[in-house]
């Protein structure tokens, strides 16, 4: 017979991991990288919540991974955009500016990049002293789509997140 450990250890691990990596995460952000545990993960975000090992507002329905942590509106974006992948991620992290998150998925490299308005130019430069690996797809949040004709950044694939609902539509610049 199996020990509870031995059956929700992994799970509970990877959630721990999840929401210390991100620092705050959606509860359907959360069951999204966890296709068909959903009943499962709800229970242990239940436990780790009561064990006070991360810590849950009922306003934003968000966890995270210290009481005094404030949302990443940049960083829950990205993560609707890893949610969107769901169980095709193999790997998933934080990076460093100007990227957000990265993460693997079917073989390839993706990096998620938040471009708020008037920051263009920035990220463009950013971006410019970064490498050039052409094995992988950079995925540019944008507030609005009239940002779209002010960027000049190659291979990029373009999205808008809504932040209440999660949908993520994605543009190519043509």
């Amino acid at each position: 017979m199996k020990t509870r450990e031995q059956i929700y250890g992994k799970e509970a691990s990877a959630l721990l991991r999840d929401i210390t990596t991100y620092h705050c995460m959606k509860s359907g952000q959360i069951l999204k990288l966890y296709p068909g545990k959903e009943r499962q993960v709800e229970n242990l975000l239940t436990h780790l919540t009561r064990q006070g090992r991360i810590f849950y507002n009922t306003d934003t329905d968000t966890y995270f991974d210290n009481p005094d942590m404030r949302s990443d509106p940049e960083m829950l974006s990205a993560l609707w955009v890893l949610a969107d992948f769901g169980g095709q991620t193999e790997y998933h992290s934080s990076d460093e500016f100007p990227v957000k998150l990265i993460f693997f998925a079917e073989g390839e490299t993706c990096e998620v990049i938040c471009l708020s308005p008037e920051k263009e130019a920035l990220i463009e430069h950013a971006l410019s002293f970064a490498s050039d690996d052409s094995s992988g797809k950079r995925i540019l949040i944008v507030e609005d789509t009239g940002q779209i004709p002010h960027v000049n950044i190659p291979n990029v694939i373009f999205c808008t997140v809504d932040s209440d609902t999660g949908d993520v539509q994605y543009y190519r610049k043509e």
